[in-house]
């Protein structure tokens, strides 16, 4: 299993010509890689490509904004070992291991754990990405990626588009019960991105049973179709966000990431544009899984969606006995997190 939050840079800074230095660049921020190294001479050019962080890497020494580093690179056992002297010491240790590749980064993986110290390790190739996220089911902090050229890039976010998304299985609740209940603060999420037929967001009372709530992407009489809109519920609710975390709808904000997902279970990040809070009417629906219970509060309208028999269904339509796709946790949470510990929600 990879760790999906990790620290990625991009080396801008080794090829010596400046326009393939640009072009990566410019590659890297249209890909929302904004960690880049760059030559000091760049600085003043690169900078009006984009917003970008910029990391300078002289002498084997590294600074990013008020922060320091070493870069290393391991050739013999002597290299090894002064990185690991630098453990807990310095903000980062980024080591080049061209020449012996596994053994030197699974000690200093094992030296570096529990410090300040960030391990990053810098790749060029992508299989060696994969095998350092892996290595002693730990993995470093991140990667340093040099690519030889933008091309090289793309397919490093092609790599790691596909550690963020993965797939969750979805099953079915019986409903026990539809109530209108009174009204309450519901929570549209307009997203940044288009949401098809099938997709929307995992919403819920109890953060370890979501239901899976369909975007304004179905056609209707009544109104225009928002394929950028989830209306997700009250603002009490959990909604289910990348790294496996649960946040309040009452939390979420501008430029956020939250998670969708399709009725397959395929999951992806999406970027959040506005949250619309208004007072609307309420509507309770509770479903049975395997002899326990979970329920979701939404809003009363013929635009909201759940998805029953692989297809969306108004609220409105649904009835007792009907079955819907719920995503069920075994997992307690506190602050969004995964614990070993014994929650009961109602």
């Amino acid at each position: 299993m990879i760790r999906l939050e990790r620290i990625i840079w991009v080396r801008a800074d080794s090829s010596n010509r400046q326009d393939i230095r640009k072009r990566i660049v410019t590659t890297a921020l249209e890909n929302n890689l904004v960690d880049i190294v760059i030559k000091p001479e760049d600085a003043k050019i690169f900078e009006k490509l984009g917003k970008l962080n910029l990391i300078l890497i002289q002498n084997n020494k590294i600074k990013k904004n008020d922060k320091a580093g070493e870069f290393i690179e391991i050739k013999s056992k002597t290299d090894q070992a002064n990185a690991l002297k630098l453990a807990g010491k310095t903000d980062y240790v980024v080591v080049s291991t061209k020449n012996w590749k596994v053994i030197p980064v699974e000690n200093l993986i094992a030296g570096f754990q529990k410090t300040k110290t960030k391990l990053l390790v810098e790749v060029a190739d992508i299989k060696y990405a994969e095998l350092f996220f892996t290595t002693l089911e730990v993995g470093v902090d991140g990667i340093v990626i040099n690519p030889t050229n933008p091309k090289k890039l793309l397919a490093f976010k092609n790599y790691l588009d596909g550690l963020g998304a993965h797939h969750l299985t979805l099953v079915n609740g019986k409903i026990t019960k539809i109530k209108s209940i009174a009204t309450g603060d519901r929570v549209c999420i307009d997203t940044c991105s288009m949401l098809k037929i099938g997709e929307g967001m995992l919403v819920g009372s109890q953060a370890n049973g979501l239901f899976l709530v369909h975007s304004e992407s179905v056609e209707s009489e009544y109104v225009e179709t928002r394929p950028f809109r989830v209306n997700a519920g009250p603002v009490h609710s959990y909604i289910l966000t990348p790294n496996d975390k649960t946040r309040y709808l009452s939390e979420l904000k501008v430029g956020d990431e939250v998670l969708v997902v399709d009725n397959s279970g395929n999951t992806r990040s999406v970027v959040i544009g506005r949250v619309k809070i208004e007072k609307r009417p309420l509507i309770l629906v509770e479903v049975k899984f395997e002899q326990k219970s979970y329920n979701i509060i939404l809003q009363n309208a013929e635009t909201i969606r759940l998805i029953s028999d692989g297809k969306p269904k108004s609220i409105v339509d649904l009835k007792l006995g009907d079955t819907i796709l719920i995503w069920v946790d075994t997992s307690a949470r506190h602050f969004g997190m995964k614990v070993k510990e014994s929650i009961v929600e109602k």
